[in-house]
């Protein structure tokens, strides 16, 4: 039997520079990000759409949430597998397109984990991890494009 989880955040616009959105140029895009109990995060759009280029967007978060269910899964199923992680970093690639009407899609993302392994790890049992990691990613398993991995390795001979 499925369990439903609810997750929760508070989003607050911040952008009213006096008139709202009275005309397009009138307001900012910028906004806060908080769940009870964490600190906020200063977001905006895009700056392709008018956004502050110096803060998260949408975009910037999902491929964030992406690569990190992806790590946190690879963490646990690593482990299982007894094979030992020193250190786990991700550069992911989202790719979106705009379409002529203005409206835009995530057509894929890349990520690019480099993984930290103990000496004498087996890399190729570590790549059947990332490929069962779509199975159990909500994130992952919740877009409608496709999430790429190619992972490198190197050996690590003690923790950081």
């Amino acid at each position: 039997m499925s369990k439903q989880h609810d997750f929760t955040a508070t989003l607050k616009w911040t952008g009213n520079q006096g008139s709202g959105t009275s005309n397009y140029r009138a307001y900012t895009r910028d906004w806060t990000l908080q769940s009870h109990g964490k600190p906020a995060i200063a977001c905006s759009n895009d700056p392709l759409l008018g956004g502050n280029a110096a803060l998260y967007n949408p975009e910037d978060m999902l491929i964030a949430a992406l690569s990190s269910c992806h790590m946190l899964w690879f963490l646990h199923l690593a482990s299982d597998a007894g094979i030992i992680v020193q250190s786990y970093e991700d550069t992911p690639v989202g790719t979106g397109e705009s379409l002529p009407d203005g409206t835009g899609r995530f057509i894929r993302v890349e990520l690019h984990p480099k993984i930290g392994l103990a000496p004498n790890s087996d890399r190729a049992l570590a790549d059947e991890v990332h490929a069962r990691i779509h199975n159990h990613c909500f994130i992952a398993r919740s877009v409608n494009f496709p999430v790429s991995v190619t992972a490198t390795y190197f050996d690590v001979t003690s923790p950081d």
